[in-house]
């Protein structure tokens, strides 16, 4: 059971990440519902990036490593990480501002 958890978490982040990169390149974003929604793609990308990275650090490094409480410091930082992810994209749906100068 634990090879397929895995394999179901590597192609998870493996798809989140391609669809990020592609946000990030090209500005596209995979239809559905809240397409619409995204004003910024490159934003949601970096943001889908970070998040991808966060949550694939806690994963590997937490429950899927096993038992081991060693590496609990840093699990926690990729979760830390994977919400900073999250509000970065949710800034996505938020029009740009314009600074004065």
């Amino acid at each position: 059971m634990h090879e397929t958890l895995v394999i179901l978490a590597v192609l998870v982040l493996t798809v989140g990440a391609g669809l990020s990169l592609a946000a990030i390149t090209a500005g596209w974003i995979a239809p559905g519902a809240g397409r619409a929604k995204v004003l910024r793609p490159r934003v949601w990308g970096y943001g889908t990036l970070v998040a991808m990275a966060g949550i694939g650090t806690y994963l590997f490094v937490g429950p899927l490593q096993g038992p081991d409480m060693g590496h609990f410091p840093v699990a926690m930082g990729g979760m830390a990480v994977f919400f900073v992810g999250l509000y970065v994209q949710r800034r996505a749906f938020r029009p740009a501002t314009k600074t004065s100068s």
